[in-house]
């Protein structure tokens, strides 16, 4: 299965980051990171993490990253630096893609990057297999939806999915559910 999700922050101890999440603390967060991550996911899917894996902490980070499950590919946020993004690279079942990446599934596309990025201005005449998906994170909002009204753009930060990996069905699904049953695509 293919999942995606976004700032996972492990080691950011500043309550706007795990507050909002529902979290006490920074250590609740990052635990509760990795079980609902290792509930959700398993060893053979693919993860998409759209950036922004650790602050403050690299071991801290590079540990906590250890510990999930499945075949992880990262996309570089702003919080990646250099030497994170080394780290990274030398983990088990890690990809760095870079900063962004086009994937196909099911005939829909989908543009995954850190930032909401337009790909097209949402126009309700267009089947959504016709379109570019933007699937992002980067703005931390517990609103799926939030520049909808922009383009064709998903969040998939953890505040808008209970801190959970996001199936690339649900994806389609909601934008279905949201947009009307576009799904008909002239191929």
């Amino acid at each position: 299965m293919l999942f995606f999700t976004s700032d996972l922050h492990f080691g950011h101890d500043k309550p706007f980051i795990y507050g909002p999440r529902g979290f006490a603390d920074v250590e609740e967060m990052d635990e509760a990171i990795v079980r609902i991550w290792n509930e959700t996911v398993a060893d053979d899917d693919d993860v998409y993490v759209l950036g922004d894996i650790m602050l403050i902490d690299n071991d801290l980070g590079i540990e906590l990253w250890k510990k999930l499950r499945g075949r992880k590919h990262v996309i570089i946020g702003n919080h990646d630096t250099a030497p994170r993004v080394e780290l990274l690279r030398k983990c088990r079942n890690t990809k760095v893609v870079g900063y962004a990446d086009l994937i196909r599934y099911k005939g829909y596309s989908l543009y995954v990057s850190h930032y909401p990025t337009m790909t097209g201005n949402y126009d309700k005449s267009k089947f959504m297999k016709n379109c570019v998906i933007n699937v992002c994170g980067h703005t931390h909002t517990g609103d799926k939806f939030a520049d909808i009204d922009k383009g064709w753009i998903y969040h998939v930060d953890p505040e808008a999915h209970d801190n959970r990996p996001v199936p690339v069905d649900q994806i389609i699904e909601d934008m279905i559910e949201r947009l009307g049953d576009v799904s008909s695509a002239e191929e």
